[in-house]
């Protein structure tokens, strides 16, 4: 166990279980924190408010979360091997002792050799979108403000992100303490648990986990007819007949694109990726897909 002057050790639980879920139940924990500013790929600021509530289920376990679980101990690996200056440990899940709902989970704490501790976070992907340079701190902003949020429990001022992209790419990135960006973490964390104690619902959003867990509270159907207004039934009838417009629109342009490309992987403008061929299974045709646009650098971005 690692002592903090700024954080209670809680223990060390594995992630999922039904402790760590405890413990989260009435904080906020560093991989949460990214949807309650609305920049998390897999989780919403409504599907986390109703998680928080005991209104919607634990996320289910998937096929890449498991993935990460079992090559954590081996990008743990890589970065001691790169690092044999430095000591390496586990670390345990911990609560702030000036806000108690501001919880921490890192991967590992580590200690140079001036006696100077940090965090280590792992991750592993699937691609290098969203991560620049290697030894920049230009990472996705969801992972800036989770190891930020653990910086600010624990006290600490740089975080070391070791990422394993591909399967054969490793990465080491660092974040240091942001007083400006902290502070938009603090305040929103703050609010957001406010909301979750009063039962103020967050507003539907365009997140897909937000139409999950929607669908996930009402799983039966009744035979009944629901009255809704005309601004509700002009707003979906816009919206489907947008998305076909839409669709038909990206159809023809990927074909233009596709076109141009030829057996070309990538296609770029001016040295920035556009898009790119891949197949979506073995044996299939490559289709065109968006290159993503790379994430905002910092968190005053979302604020």
């Amino acid at each position: 166990m690692t002592r903090f002057r700024t954080a209670d050790y809680l223990g060390t639980f594995p992630s999922g279980s039904p402790e760590w879920l405890a413990l989260r139940a009435d904080g906020l924990g560093g991989s949460e924190i990214a949807a309650v500013l609305g920049l998390s790929p897999w989780e919403s600021r409504f599907s986390l408010w109703h998680r928080k509530r005991g209104e919607a289920a634990p996320q289910a376990d998937n096929d890449e979360m498991r993935a990460g679980r079992y090559l954590e101990p081996a990008v743990a690996a890589m970065f001691i091997d790169a690092h044999p200056e430095m000591r390496v440990r586990r670390a345990g899940t911990y609560r702030s002792k000036a806000r108690r709902w501001q919880i921490a989970n890192p991967d590992r704490i580590i200690t140079g050799s001036s006696g100077q501790r940090g965090v280590l976070e792992i991750k592993t992907a699937r691609n290098a979108d969203g991560w620049g340079e290697p030894g920049t701190d230009e990472v996705p902003v969801y992972y800036r403000a989770q190891v930020l949020w653990y910086l600010d429990v624990l006290g600490l001022s740089r975080a070391h992100i070791a990422v394993l992209i591909g399967g054969v790419d490793f990465r080491e990135y660092a974040v240091e303490w942001n007083a400006d960006e902290v502070d938009i973490l603090r305040q929103a964390g703050a609010e957001f648990m406010r909301t979750v104690r009063e039962g103020e619902r967050p507003n539907i959003d365009e997140h897909g986990e937000t139409y999950q867990v929607i669908r996930e509270r009402h799983p039966d159907i009744d035979d009944r007819d629901v009255e809704i207004t005309a601004e509700q039934r002009d707003a979906y009838r816009a919206a489907v007949a947008a998305h076909k417009t839409a669709e038909a629109i990206k159809r023809q342009a990927a074909a233009v694109l596709a076109d141009l490309m030829g057996d070309a992987r990538r296609a770029v403008c001016g040295g920035e990726p556009i898009a790119i061929r891949k197949a979506q299974r073995k044996g299939a045709l490559p289709s065109v897909t968006a290159s993503p646009i790379k994430t905002p650098s910092r968190i005053e971005a979302a604020a």
